[in-house]
């Protein structure tokens, strides 16, 4: 096992990293109401697709977002607004959100770290079709060139909120979000940073829908995560973003704590490109690191909030893991994916659902898989199967990616 983003050890006792920010964008909406709302009801926001054509494959839904038609007041000019791809607004969406509720000031040295997939990749489909059907016209093509680079949607987002710092950007398949939010506690726990804007984002795009649908890993049917007649996963878009600070930060200026980050591994799993370890034994890995960094145990741990695609391989081996790490626990320990209810966000997936957790730390309430039926034999634990109020004062999250990155968060209630 090879660990990411290691922690320096330091004589002094690290600050604790709180969450006192948190924007979200999904298909069930713009902001953490709705969203709060759609997560908790265990609404379902797949529809046909309408972004591109779908005539020619075998699976024509997914999770789309519906954008507004104007951004909220932001510092980006006129121009800047009109070359944001899909994904660049909702990434921006997301922060504005997260940065209000903080009630930061603009500042420089601020680090930004982001996960993405997909990037602005809408842009490169764009330039690839003209360049194909159109290769003498090259109107619009410097700007599709310029704007598909990762680094620039992070621009825009120092841009609209009016601060600078050193960027990241982390491209780690389906782990992206949850190690940029992880990344981020590391940079604050090791003294390198106060503050840290971090998150995660992906827009639906028709390459990456058709790559996944002639692999036949869409489902037909319903995205059912550990269900046993689960078939396939469903894609998704969004983006969360979360302002993270110092807690001595966070009171010395009397910020509103939503919530607090305890724990964070990562680690790499060499069993295969794509194919998880059957038994789960790197996600096991990384979920007792987590713990181990956050000093709680599986019996402490009140919710997880699932990797689970729906696909077999995955879920068999995260069901696997979790069975074995949580022991005796595992019987009464509720676990839940929400990508039963928007959707794979690919590289904004762990930002999306550590948003969720924070959520059910907040609320007090678990997200549900309303068309979950029957489990699959390897899950020792109960999969949250309708909407129901509970005692969360400790929420795990786990991201899994192609590639064999894998990434855990431990997030606390603040009381």
């Amino acid at each position: 096992m090879i660990m990411l983003f290691p922690v320096k050890p330091s004589p002094a006792a690290p600050p604790r990293v709180v969450i006192t920010g948190a924007g979200i964008v999904t298909a069930l909406g713009l902001g953490w109401k709705l969203n709060a709302e759609g997560f908790r009801a265990g609404c379902r926001a797949f529809r046909p697709v309408t972004l591109f054509d779908v005539s020619r494959q075998r699976v024509k839904i997914a999770a789309e977002v519906d954008l507004p038609k104007m951004l909220p007041p932001s510092q980006l000019s006129r121009r800047q607004l009109e070359r944001l791809d899909r994904a660049s607004v909702m990434l921006v969406l997301a922060a504005q959100e997260a940065w209000q509720q903080a009630g930061w000031e603009a500042a420089e040295n601020l680090p930004l770290v982001l996960g993405t997939t997909a990037g602005a990749m809408t842009l490169g489909e764009a330039y690839y079709r003209q360049a194909v059907l159109q290769p003498l016209r090259h109107r619009g093509q410097a700007t599709r060139a310029i704007h598909y680079q990762p680094q620039v949607q992070a621009r825009m987002v120092f841009d609209a909120l009016g601060f600078s710092g050193p960027l990241t950007i982390l491209s780690n398949a389906c782990a992206s979000g949850g190690n940029a939010i992880g990344h981020a506690w590391d940079l604050i726990r090791s003294g390198h940073a106060e503050r840290v804007v971090a998150g995660g984002y992906d827009a639906l795009g028709e390459l990456v829908f058709s790559g996944f649908d002639s692999l036949q890993a869409l489902s037909p049917t319903v995205c059912r995560p550990f269900d046993a007649q689960r078939d396939g996963l469903a894609l998704g878009e969004g983006a969360a973003v979360v302002n993270l600070e110092a807690l001595e930060s966070a009171r010395r200026r009397g910020a509103e704590i939503l919530g607090e980050l305890i724990g964070y591994a990562t680690s790499i799993d060499q069993h295969h490109l794509t194919q998880p370890h059957p038994q789960g034994s790197t996600t096991l890995n990384v979920m007792k690191k987590a713990c181990a960094n956050a000093r709680v145990t599986p019996k402490e741990i009140d919710y997880i909030n699932a990797h689970g695609t729906g696909t077999v391989l995955n879920d068999s081996s995260e069901a696997h893991a979790i069975s074995e790490w949580a022991g005796l626990r595992a019987a009464t320990l509720p676990v839940s994916s929400t990508k039963a209810s928007v959707g794979h966000v690919l590289g904004g997936a762990g930002a999306v659902e550590a948003v969720v957790c924070l959520m059910t730390l907040r609320e007090q309430w678990l997200p549900p898989e309303i068309e979950f039926e029957t489990p699959d034999p390897a899950c020792k634990f109960p999969i949250v199967s309708k909407p129901q109020d509970a005692c969360v004062n400790l929420a795990l999250s786990n991201s899994f990616g192609f590639g064999g990155v894998n990434a855990t968060l431990i997030l606390r209630r603040w009381v």
